[in-house]
This record gives C-alpha cells, structure tokens and sequence, in this order.
C-alpha cells in the first residue's frame, strides 16, 4: 500500500527536519533494543582504541524500528560521517565508485534495502568489503585492462527487511550483523514520552499509554499516530492528549486496541471470509485485496504474526483461532486444522 502526497518543497524540508529531529543521535539516547546497544558500544569502543574502522555492520528486522537511526547513531559513536543510499540507487559500478572515492577514512556508508542490489554492484563491492579495494574495467574488447583503486578504510552498514534474498556471500562479509526486533511496551511508552516532549505536546501518562499499545511495537508507528493525535487534540480537545482523546482519535484513524489498522484487517477477513481461513498463498490473498504482495508480507504480516493472528504453513497463510476471536467470528475447527494451533 504506497501513499503519494503531494505537497510544496518547503513543507516537505520541514517535514524531514522534523521526522529527522526525533531522531537520537547518540546510542545513550535510543530507547529500547539493549542487546544490540550493548554490542555496538563494545565493538565501537574497541575500533577507536585501535584507530581503526568499524566492521562491516548488517541491521535486519521488519520495517520501522531504528535501523536507519542506529546507523547514524554508530557513525556518531565513531566520530566520523555518514554517507547514505539505497541499494535501488546504485545502478551502476561507476555510481558506486563515485560514493566510495569520496569517502574518507573511518566514514560510514549506510546502504537501506541492501537485498535490492543488482548482481554486478554486488559483485563489485566484494573486494571493497573485505580488502579495500576497487576494480574498474577501463576500455571494452581487447584493448580493456583492469585498474584496482585503493580505498581508505571505512565501514559499510547495511540494512534489510528481508534478510533471506540477500545472497550468501554480501550476508557473509558483514562481520557484525544483529536483527532489529519489535519493541516491548515500556519501550514504546519512552518514546511517544520523548518524541512528545521534542514537538512541544501536552500528553497524559494514560494518552501515553493508549498511543504506546496500539503503535505495533514500532517506534515509526508510534510517532505518527502521535502527530495525528497531535492534530485531533488541537482541533478538538485544547491540545492536551489525554486517555479518552487519544481514543476517539485513534478511533477515527481505524486503529484499534491492538494496533491492527485497516490493512491488517482486511488482510485477515479475507483469509477467513474468502479463504476458509486458510490455507492460502501470499499472492492469492494479494490479489483479492488489490495490493502488493510485498507490502503484506513486510508491512502487515510481521506483526500478525507476532500477535498469533496468522501462521504460516507449507501450503499457505492460516489464520489463528485468536484471529477469528479478535474479529468477533464463530471459529469452527476443520478436520486437521487442530495440529496447526
């Protein structure tokens, strides 16, 4: 599900200030996911003792929970830049040599969705991972030759929702690679705290709480519907979020006391409803809701997974007993289906 807005320049700089102010720049300040803090701390803390780079670093784990910010957060740790990317923007072997020569010593080259890398930029970038170097083919037939460049020592941290379509060989020239979890709910609650005191909202333990739940275990998640929230409190309850005013905006948002939105219950109304309850192929269920099987499978599966709504099977997608409980439908257990739950 892809959203297109259609907004000025200037309003679109203010918003990615103001996403990007929410941000923590310091490992000190990023809430939540401890273990994976604790190991970078070490291995930062043991490569400036040395002088040298940072190992190569792979964040993996479903959409929205700090993969980008961690990124930014070791750079800061190391005292040095970061130069970020896409994997989809590298086209070219000279698109990547022109990022990589431009690094200095120490840098931090961030690349999102690392899986979505061509086959020759990968290709390319196995001798820069592991010995510093890069090789250019100047020429073409027979008057081609090789010329290796010399690189500075830096750090490439990748990130990926989908850490199975990376190959084996990128995956094992990453020497730290941690995956990025949901957050638990106390952790959730630190950060619609912090990001409400960052954009200057009157906010109650309870509006902090009810906002928290239904934020998906996602830091993302948690911020936006706390602008929206921002906005219904502003409008209608005189700016102050309290426990009953983030309900009714929370309501009019179609998110419900789980966090589930309206995507994740067509998603399950359609297994149930159309399908029996499963099983049913990604694909199929794709198709009978109009969207793209990618978006279910990274944005909305994830969680219903997590929650036990929805189980995955050799034969397809089923959804759980709790699924059917949840959206207030009988549950008739089928012949077999018992040794799925």
């Amino acid at each position: 599900m892809t959203e297109e807005r259609m907004i000025s320049p200037k309003l679109r700089e203010e918003e990615l200030a103001l996403d990007t102010s929410l941000r923590p720049r310091r490992l000190a300040d990023f809430i939540g996911q401890d273990r994976i803090k604790e190991n970078l701390k070490i291995v930062i803390e043991a490569a400036k003792e040395r002088g040298e780079a940072l190992d190569h670093v792979l964040l993996y784990g479903p959409p929205g929970l700090g993969k980008t910010t961690l990124a930014h957060c070791v750079a800061t740790g190391m005292n040095v830049n970061i130069k970020v990317t896409a994997g989809p923007a590298i086209e070219r072997a000279g698109d990547l040599a022109a990022i990589l020569t431009n690094l200095r010593k120490g840098d931090v080259l961030f690349i999102d969705e690392v899986h979505r890398l061509g086959r020759a930029i990968e290709e390319t970038l196995y001798p820069v991972m592991e010995d510093f170097a890069l090789d250019i083919i100047i020429g073409k037939g027979p008057s081609a030759r090789s010329l290796r460049l010399k690189l500075l020592h830096f750090t490439i941290i990748g990130a990926t929702t989908r850490l199975a379509l990376m190959t084996s060989p990128l995956r094992a020239r990453f020497g730290v690679v941690y995956r990025v979890d949901f957050y638990d709910q106390p952790a959730m609650e630190a950060i619609v705290r912090r990001s409400a005191r960052i954009l200057g909202v009157g906010i109650d333990e309870g509006g902090v709480r009810e906002i928290a739940r239904r934020a998906r275990g996602t830091p993302r998640v948690a911020n936006r519907l706390l602008k929206r929230v921002r906005d219904y409190a502003q409008v209608r309850a005189e700016g102050r979020i309290t426990e009953a005013v983030a309900e009714k905006a929370l309501a009019m948002l179609e998110v419900d006391e789980l966090g589930l939105d309206d995507i994740d219950r067509r998603v399950l109304a359609t297994i149930i409803e159309k399908f029996e309850g499963g099983p049913v192929g990604l694909e199929t269920i794709a198709a009978a809701l109009s969207e793209e099987s990618d978006t279910i499978m990274d944005v909305v599966e994830p969680y219903l997974l997590q929650l036990g709504f929805l189980d995955r099977t050799p034969r397809g997608r089923v959804a759980t007993r709790r699924a059917y409980q949840h959206l207030g439908v009988p549950y008739e257990e089928r012949p077999g289906q018992a040794a799925l739950f």
